[in-house]
C-alpha cells in the first residue's frame, strides 16, 4: 500500500511539474526580437505527412513584416477571429463561458472561444489536442505572451505562423498562392475570404465555391464596411497605403451592435444565424466541420 501511495505521489509530482515548467519555459520574451523558424504545429504537420508517406510535401512560409501586410487583411482577421483583441489581456471570458456552456450541453470537451493570443501560444509551442491539460499549458503561455509582447507583435507573429491551407503557413505565401499578389496588395474582399477559412483552412479555400466561405466572408466584408471609430492602437498597425478599393473605417474589436446590424442587414432567408454578437462558425459558435490546427479548441 505504501508503494502504491509513493508511485501516485511521484506521478502527481511529475504531472504538476510538467505544467509548472511552462511558467518559465520556453523563453517567450525572445519573440519580441526573433522570428520563430518553425512552430510546433508545423512540425506536427510534417510528422503527419511522414506517417502518410508524403515525404515530398513541404512547409511553404516566408516571413513578412506587419507593415507590409494590407490593412484589409488585419481588419478582416481581427473581425473574424478576435473582435476584442485590443481590449482583452489574452482571454475572452465571455467567449470561454459560451464555449463551456456548449460543451456541457453537448457532453463533450471542446473549449472554444480562443483569442489570437491563445491560438499563437498553441501553434508555436503545443499540440492541437483538446484535453484540459493542454488548455492549462496554453493559458500559462498566453498570459506570458501578453505580458512580454506588444499587441502589434502578437499580430505580426500570428499572421506569419497561422495555417492558411495545406502546407501554406503565413500570409505572404497565402496571398501569393491564392491571389498571386503580395500581402500588401490584398483587397478587402480577398482579405475577408482569407479570414473566413481560418477555422478550417484544409477543408476550405478562399477561392473555392463553398457556401460557408461565401456567407462568412460576406459578413466579415460587411462589418469591414461599417463606419466606426479607430481605436488608438490601430494607428500603429496601419502603416501601409490602402489599396485602390475604398474601405470605410472600421472599429477594431468590433462592438456587438455592429455585428448585429450587419447580420440583420445582410442575412437572407435560409441563411440566418443564431447567437448574434459573434460571427457564425468563426468563434466556434455552431461549427460542425472537422477541426484543424487553426480551429479554436
Amino acid at each position: 500500500m505504501k508503494l502504491v501511495r509513493t508511485i501516485i505521489s511521484i506521478l502527481l509530482l511529475l504531472f504538476f511539474a510538467d505544467i509548472a515548467r511552462y511558467f518559465v519555459y520556453p523563453d517567450v520574451g525572445k519573440l519580441a526580437e526573433e522570428n520563430p523558424v518553425k512552430s510546433a504545429f508545423m512540425e506536427s504537420r510534417e510528422a503527419e505527412w511522414k506517417r502518410d508517406g508524403l515525404d515530398e510535401k513541404k512547409i511553404h512560409q516566408k516571413w513578412v513584416l506587419l507593415r507590409n501586410v494590407s490593412p484589409n487583411l488585419i481588419k478582416a482577421v481581427l473581425i473574424a477571429e478576435d473582435d476584442k483583441f485590443w481590449k482583452h489581456e489574452g482571454f475572452d471570458y465571455q467567449a470561454i463561458q459560451r464555449s463551456i456552456e456548449k460543451d456541457i450541453a453537448a457532453k463533450k470537451f471542446k473549449m472554444g472561444g480562443s483569442t489570437i493570443s491563445q491560438q499563437l501560444a498553441k501553434n508555436l509551442y503545443l499540440s492541437s489536442s483538446k484535453n484540459p491539460v493542454r488548455k492549462i499549458k496554453e493559458a500559462i503561455l498566453t498570459w506570458r505572451i501578453e505580458k512580454k509582447l506588444s499587441k502589434r507583435r502578437i499580430l505580426e507573429l500570428y499572421v506569419n505562423v497561422v495555417e492558411w491551407g495545406d502546407g501554406i503557413f503565413g500570409i505572404d505565401q497565402a496571398a501569393r498562392h491564392y491571389y498571386g499578389v503580395s500581402p500588401a496588395r490584398l483587397t478587402a474582399q480577398q482579405a475577408s475570404k482569407l479570414a473566413s477559412i481560418l477555422p478550417n483552412p484544409i477543408k476550405y479555400s478562399p477561392t473555392g465555391s463553398s457556401l460557408y466561405v461565401r456567407n462568412r466572408s460576406r459578413i466579415i466584408y460587411s462589418i469591414m464596411r461599417k463606419r466606426g471609430i479607430f481605436v488608438p492602437d490601430y494607428k500603429e498597425v496601419m502603416t501601409v497605403t490602402p489599396d485602390t478599393i475604398p474601405v470605410d473605417s472600421v472599429v477594431v474589436g468590433v462592438p456587438e451592435y455592429l455585428i448585429d446590424q450587419s447580420l440583420s442587414a445582410d442575412s437572407t432567408s435560409g441563411n440566418t444565424y443564431e447567437n448574434k454578437g459573434a460571427l457564425p462558425a468563426g468563434k466556434d459558435e455552431g461549427v460542425s466541420e472537422t477541426p484543424t490546427g487553426n480551429q479554436k479548441p
